[in-house]
């Protein structure tokens, strides 16, 4: 097991993928990530569509847009995940919204996004977070019901290679004291 900053530091965004499966108990501990994410007042507000069949893969990989980098390969994924939150939940007191920003699941969501890829690249699993395709058409797809938001696509399998990390920004860049 590596170390967590490793883990960090490592992890890229893998959108060529070797033809071979995941197995379901490493698909799992993958999926415990999210059960043990936090989320506002532990709403859990995600709901995940694990997306094996080629077929389904297939139709979703048509309608997705050419200009996405992952669309390409995005079929040839052993596993793909669409995650889902539950509108109206997250970010809610009493039915009444509690925050500057709204419905909070897009946090929630992006919480149990990295925990998926942080420990999907600790078990040897690349992963890319797709934001960019018709999210009203994939949910319809998928069967999203009524009062949830499909928010992205996360297509994962073992890498056919490995990347070097892009160029990040130093920590004095974008750290403030007292006052921004």
């Amino acid at each position: 097991m590596k170390d967590l900053m490793e883990i960090i530091k490592g992890r890229r965004s893998v959108r060529n993928y070797q033809e071979k499966d995941i197995p379901e108990e490493t698909l799992n501990q993958i999926l415990e990530s999210v059960q043990w994410s936090p989320s506002w007042a532990n709403t859990q507000c995600w709901e995940i569509v694990v997306i094996r069949d080629p077929q389904v893969k297939k139709r979703l990989q048509e309608v997705l847009p050419k200009s996405n980098p992952a669309t390409k390969h995005f079929a040839e994924a052993p596993v793909v995940l669409a995650l889902c939150g539950k509108t109206g939940s997250s970010g809610y007191y009493k039915n009444e919204v509690t925050t500057k920003f709204g419905d909070w699941l897009m946090f929630d969501l992006g919480i149990a996004a990295q925990s998926i890829c942080l420990t999907a690249y600790d078990l040897g699993i690349g992963t890319v977070i797709m934001g960019l395709f018709d999210h009203d058409q994939i949910a319809k797809e998928l069967g999203a019901p009524k009062g949830y938001e499909l928010v992205s696509l996360i297509p994962m399998g073992y890498p056919t290679k490995e990347s070097g990390a892009p160029k990040r920004r130093e920590i004095s860049e974008f750290t403030h004291y007292d006052r921004f």
